[in-house]
């Protein structure tokens, strides 16, 4: 069992990120992180909820775990790395997962994230203009009725 949230929105998050086997936990972490409240121990999430400015940045963490290979993500700690391409594939995992939860896409590609970029990467998805689905494919989450996934987890 998991420890549970004051956000609702958070809850809703760490139900399905628990239900599709990643870990996430409350709990003290560093003061610098990545993004804000945020810290990627061995595969999870440990989430200080004083810290978090945005739910929706679980999302994309998670994204970053469930795109590398299982062994990979389970000896991170603290950042999960600046491959480009696992980049745009966590943003597309986040993107179908959102949808999948049913939590409005804003609240992961809210105007605080991804460089400004967010209201571009929005109305391109709700178009059905995607990028790192590809990626996503190769790696055999989804296939070509994206943003519907085949599996939430690389192997």
């Amino acid at each position: 069992m998991r420890d549970r949230f004051l956000d609702p929105i958070t809850n809703r998050i760490a139900d399905f990120l628990t239900a599709i086997g990643l870990s996430i936990r409350a709990g003290e972490i560093p003061a610098q992180t990545v993004l804000p409240g945020i810290h990627v121990e061995e595969g999870g999430l440990v989430v200080d909820e004083q810290r978090l400015t945005y739910p929706g940045d679980l999302l994309h963490e998670a994204g970053h775990l469930a795109v590398i290979p299982a062994a990979r993500r389970l000896s991170l700690a603290g950042d999960t790395g600046d491959d480009g391409g696992e980049e745009m594939a966590a943003i597309a995992w986040s993107y179908a997962a959102v949808l999948h939860i049913g939590i409005p896409p804003s609240v992961v590609f809210h105007p605080a994230g991804y460089r400004g970029a967010s209201q571009s990467i929005l109305e391109n998805f709700s178009q059905g203009h995607y990028f790192g689905v590809p990626y996503l494919v190769w790696i055999g989450l989804t296939g070509t009725d994206y943003p519907r996934m085949t599996r939430w987890l690389r192997e």
